[in-house]
């Protein structure tokens, strides 16, 4: 059992990598791609605190929810429409079974309560951050996921959230609208009555929870990230979070209705720990989907997580090198300047290494970013004053950092004339070579 196991392990973790797709026929390759995903998800899962950020999730959202809504109520009340927000939530908790109802009906009369009219400014400005803080969290939980460190700018954050809040509701009900209106139209019910074309429409309307629930995943997946997210790896995470979600649903159902002993034990308590697990399920279920989106864009770099992730110091300096004569080629030449998302394109690797060392280089005065809306990069100061030596010191040395070790590290005279003879070495090869003067050697077209 134990060599079983092994060999399973073995497999999973290098030999499916190592298998060529391209010497198979189509389903072959299709199913080591689909094996590759699944085992990239689990780790990935596995190693990225996904439950830990779920709970966390779920804290946020009792302090949240009931401002979002009422934020919700006033939008959808502008167009006259607000009543659409009950149904939707008693949909929401409805997996919860007669508690559910319950439950919607307090947290609607929390709503109806908090009038926005009558907030005052600061009583709506506490308000909005609450809303905002929310969506902060899981921008955050998303951002862990596809491993990037920084999270929107302030003024990005307040439109980007801002018109989330705004416009999500509208579109939830549009969506709500559009389908009540195609399943009641004349020509519909006409349709209905031939077969079998009506059970094709009847089986796609079973389907439609499906179908909405699936898009609001992948729009979340889309829009939140601080990161480009490809539409079919967004649409992926959106579908399996979709069907996941509506069948955790199902389940739960059924696990409410034969929970009779937990509501004689906990009593009044019953409900509210029923909400706080469905609430956490359904958290999970959308890191899962975002887990999901993650490995199917990068999977050609999880082939070789430690290598794509954890760069050698070599490849450090190359990286911080290229990156520092990519955004001084485009500055002097004057074309477009370099963002993440171009720069991970460009350079066929993941936005987390990529990232370091952008915010390495900013650190050590070498560029500068932006504060457009999404950001892009230019040199700190004039290229043909920044040493390629300089760019080596700010992928090889922390000073702070290095220097404090050192006070501690003991010292051997011999050691310390070897390590001084490369650093001698390094700054005898590259002189006074700069970033312009790289530019300049470059024959080719960037």
């Amino acid at each position: 059992m134990t060599d079983l196991v092994k060999r399973l392990n073995d497999f999973f973790s290098r030999e499916l990598w190592h298998i060529d797709v391209r010497s198979h026929d189509r389903f072959k390759a299709f199913l080591i791609k689909l094996l590759r995903l699944l085992y990239a998800s689990v780790r990935e899962f596995t190693e990225g605190d996904l439950t830990l950020r779920a709970m966390s999730l779920v804290y946020t959202t009792l302090l949240s929810l009931v401002p979002l809504l009422a934020f919700s109520f006033s939008v959808l009340k502008a167009f006259g429409v607000h009543n659409q927000l009950e149904p939707l939530l008693y949909n929401f908790l409805s997996p919860l079974g007669p508690q559910g109802n319950e439950i919607a009906q307090k947290i609607l009369e929390f709503v109806e309560n908090t009038k926005v009219g009558v907030l005052g400014s600061i009583g709506l400005a506490m308000l909005v951050y609450t809303v905002i803080s929310l969506i902060h969290k899981i921008e955050e939980a998303l951002n862990h996921i596809w491993k990037i460190e920084k999270s929107r700018s302030f003024a990005r954050r307040f439109s980007d959230y801002i018109s989330i809040i705004l416009i999500g509701p509208i579109l939830v009900f549009t969506a709500i609208g559009l389908t009540a209106t195609v399943q009641s139209n004349a020509i519909v019910q006409r349709l209905l009555s031939m077969e079998p074309l009506g059970t094709f429409i009847v089986t796609l309307s079973k389907l439609l929870p499906y179908i909405f629930v699936s898009a609001v995943f992948t729009f979340i997946y889309i829009l939140i990230p601080n990161t480009k997210v490809k539409f079919t790896s967004a649409l992926l995470g959106g579908l399996v979070a979709g069907v996941l979600w509506q069948t955790i649903g199902w389940g739960f159902a059924s696990f409410v209705v034969s929970s009779t002993k937990y509501t004689a034990i906990y009593s009044g308590f019953a409900v509210v720990i029923l909400f706080m697990i469905w609430l956490y399920l359904s958290w999970l279920t959308l890191l899962i989907g975002a887990d999901i989106s993650f490995c199917h864009q990068n999977l050609k770099f999880l082939t070789l997580k430690k290598e794509a992730f954890n760069l050698s110091g070599k490849l450090k300096e190359k990286l911080s090198v290229l990156i520092m004569f990519l955004i001084g080629y485009n500055f002097y030449h004057d074309k477009d300047r370099w963002t993440l998302d171009t720069l991970v394109d460009h350079l066929g690797l993941p936005p987390e290494p990529i990232q370091n060392t952008l915010t390495q280089l900013v650190n050590k005065n070498l560029i500068i970013e932006t504060v457009d809306d999404i950001p892009s990069y230019l040199p700190a100061r004039d290229i043909e004053t920044i040493k390629l030596k300089e760019i080596l010191d700010s992928a090889r040395n922390n000073k702070e950092v290095s220097n404090a070790i050192e006070n501690r590290l003991s010292s051997i005279t011999e050691v310390d004339a070897v390590l001084e003879r490369v650093d001698d070495s390094i700054e005898s090869a590259l002189g006074e070579q700069t970033v312009k003067s790289l530019v300049l050697s470059c024959k080719k077209e960037i």
